[in-house]
């Protein structure tokens, strides 16, 4: 396959790999605030120029992996049971096993990953770039529904949903092994949640084990007035399954 790509490309994806990786170590070692674009060059023996050819400035090699990310997400295909007429729920089904299959390619170097993390948990400014790249994977998850003739609110919807369960991950999960699992978690999570109220949603729902019933006897009701919580729930119960399933409840 190597043979296919012409000399001049391997050359430059060479010198990137070179920049990625000086930059890296230099990051480990340094620091990201005491390490600048022409130690980065000196270190990967590229010159000033070839490093901005392939980078704006030192933060972006910090995000050097996302556009592989976003290059996977296009050759991604979404299954879809009714593409023209999807709920955001048939949406959210489609692009778990998507999105668990990027985090999975994302945290394969956990070393580089957890120190990816670590740069961005200490500098706001890094931490502020990242969002803006996580908003771009969302969009590209909005996409590749969208490619499947979703409707685009729907896919919308659905994708910011699905890099709501990531963030929820991520920031319960800091260990990069576990973030595929705490991801798929939080799907469970969702559906369980929406099963209460989707009839549709049960298919996805997980039995697990009841805690121990309270030998407890139940308190005393003091007051007879009605209960207006439980009456709040069953007035969101008919928004919850008309929003994520396209029907009336």
């Amino acid at each position: 396959m190597t043979a296919d790509v012409p000399l001049i490309e391997r050359k430059q994806r060479q010198a990137r790999q070179r920049i990625i990786a000086a930059a890296d170590e230099l990051f480990a070692a340094r620091g990201f605030d005491a390490v600048s674009v022409n130690d980065i060059a000196e270190q990967a023996e590229v010159g000033r120029t070839t490093f901005f050819r392939h980078f704006g400035d030192k933060q972006e090699v910090v995000f050097a992996r996302a556009q592989e990310l976003l290059d996977l997400i296009d050759g991604e295909h979404v299954e879809l049971p009714d593409a023209g007429a999807s709920t955001p729920l048939d949406a959210l089904r489609g692009l778990e096993p998507v999105l668990l299959r990027l985090l999975d390619r994302m945290t394969s170097d956990r070393i580089g990953y957890r120190r990816h993390l670590q740069l961005i948990e200490h500098h706001p400014e890094l931490a502020a770039r990242d969002a803006i790249k996580m908003q771009s994977v969302a969009l590209r998850l909005r996409d590749l529904l969208a490619a499947q003739d979703c409707p685009t609110g729907t896919a919308t919807l659905a994708a910011e949903i699905a890099m709501a369960c990531y963030w929820t991950a991520r920031r319960t999960s800091p260990d990069p092994a576990a973030l595929v699992d705490a991801t798929q978690h939080a799907f469970r999570q969702l559906f369980d949640l929406l099963a209460r109220h989707c009839p549709s949603a049960q298919s996805h729902r997980i039995e697990r084990p009841r805690p121990p019933t309270s030998h407890l006897p139940a308190r005393e009701t003091t007051c007879a007035l009605p209960d207006q919580s439980a009456e709040r729930s069953a007035n969101s119960a008919p928004m919850t399954t008309a929003l994520f399933t396209g029907s009336a409840a």
